[in-house]
């Protein structure tokens, strides 16, 4: 699943495209949104801002009209030249939206969430009003983001409490781990039994690395457990593990030698 680093890195590409200009084209090929008349109901219209709040992207339209998007386990964003797209590899029969501006195209493919929301359903609906600050958000308080970890569900690992988007936005599989990792916390220990150093540890990797990447894009992220389950650990030289944690029976990647 794409994570808030990836959702930020999107928004600042698409940003210097859409922010301030109205599209010259919109475009919903995907037939779930056939009769929904965004073309019609966005036209003239110019994109207002382009920001990113945890796994979720919002283009703001002037007309308090917002396009909020959450790409789940599959869906992506892409900003193409005109020429390369049309029917090659913007797959027009997979994309969800296509908004053209300038000779650039910013494409949503697949992905569980695309709506048009007003822009007091984007802020009062339950789904996102409930979520957590955003770790790389610019008002982000380590202290609070604590505080909240603590109070969600003391008896969570730290692991899984990484995950609730309620208790704080934008951290997904990859940065549960590797942040984890660089902390030297097991991911499995109850949450109200790791200390507030040790997680303020875990934020600031988390909040360091997320940014880095999105600011210069995926191959910023590390890799010193995710997906190396078996292989040598890079720290202490012992075996990382992996195993399916939480409800989502999500796989975290630990080394249970050196993260107690």
């Amino acid at each position: 699943m794409p994570e808030g680093d990836t959702i930020h890195n999107a928004a600042n590409r698409i940003r210097p495209v859409l922010a301030g200009r109205v599209p010259d084209a919109i475009e919903t090929p995907q037939r779930r949104h056939a009769l929904d008349r965004w073309p019609e109901r966005l036209a003239g219209r110019a994109v207002e801002s382009v920001d990113a709040h945890g796994k979720h992207l919002f283009l703001r339209f002037e007309g308090d009209l917002v396009i909020h998007s959450h790409l789940g386990m599959t869906g992506s964003w892409a900003v193409r030249d005109v020429d390369v797209g049309a029917g090659g590899p913007h797959r027009r029969t997979r994309a969800w939206l296509v908004l053209r501006c300038a000779g650039r195209d910013v494409v949503q493919v697949g992905g569980p969430t695309l709506e048009l929301l007003t822009t007091l359903r984007a802020r009062t609906d339950r789904r996102l009003a409930t979520l957590g600050p955003d770790i790389i958000g610019e008002d982000f308080d380590e202290q609070a983001a604590v505080r909240r970890l603590r109070l969600s569900d003391g008896d969570r690992p730290i692991g899984d409490a990484l995950l609730d988007q309620r208790a704080l936005a934008g951290i997904g599989n990859i940065w549960k781990s590797e942040s984890c990792f660089a902390a030297g916390v097991d991911p499995w220990r109850r949450a109200e039994e790791t200390s507030a150093e040790e997680l303020l540890g875990i934020l600031r990797f988390a909040r360091e690395q997320m940014a880095e990447s999105a600011r210069d894009g995926f191959t910023a992220r590390p890799r010193a457990v995710y997906r190396r389950a078996g292989e040598p650990c890079l720290r202490c030289s012992g075996t990382v593990h992996s195993r399916g944690q939480g409800d989502q029976n999500r796989t975290t990647y630990w080394c249970p030698d050196c993260q107690r």
